[in-house]
């Protein structure tokens, strides 16, 4: 296995930025799904000493900037999101690929539900079910993290 590289990290998390920021319209803009918080969460699971909760809330500022929104909010739950994830990080390498996943799934549903009521505690109105589809349609993304290349040397393939 080679050692990682921070700027391997740094190049796909502006890899990911640039997906994030690509002009989705329709139903493609409902199911996006995070493509940045689905990349540091891979960094902060393989490599918390690359990726930490700082990094994390940097991103989430540069996605506020990018996106004109509320400055901070994504800052404050890509930090929140990221505590959890290396709070069990540990814990993650001796369970299966499928439980990891449904770990991801729910820290992307902890991400949405902390910039959902920050945006309700801002006026905004309260968003329909399809305010989740980004979490549902981060899974097969973040399987796709996990059974390409990039992923092959650290995760044992377990089922």
């Amino acid at each position: 296995m080679q050692p990682l590289k921070l700027g391997s990290v740094y190049l796909s998390l502006l890899l990911a930025l640039v997906l994030q920021m690509l002009p989705w319209s329709g139903f493609g803009l409902m199911l996006r799904p995070d493509f940045v918080l689905l990349t540091l969460l891979y960094w902060l699971l393989r490599a918390p000493q690359l990726c930490n909760i700082g990094t994390a809330w940097f991103a989430g500022l540069v996605i506020d900037l990018a996106t004109g929104g509320l400055f901070g909010q994504n800052g404050l739950a890509y930090a929140l999101t990221a505590y959890f994830a290396v709070s069990y990080q540990r814990r993650l390498a001796l369970v299966t690929l499928w439980q990891q996943a449904g770990y991801v799934f729910v820290l992307l549903l902890i991400a949405q539900l902390i910039l959902m009521i920050l945006k309700l505690f801002g006026g905004d109105e309260a968003p329909g079910w399809h305010y989740f589809l980004p979490s549902i349609t981060g899974i097969p993304l973040w399987q796709l993290f996990i059974f390409s290349r990039l992923g092959a040397d650290s995760h044992p393939h377990r089922t």
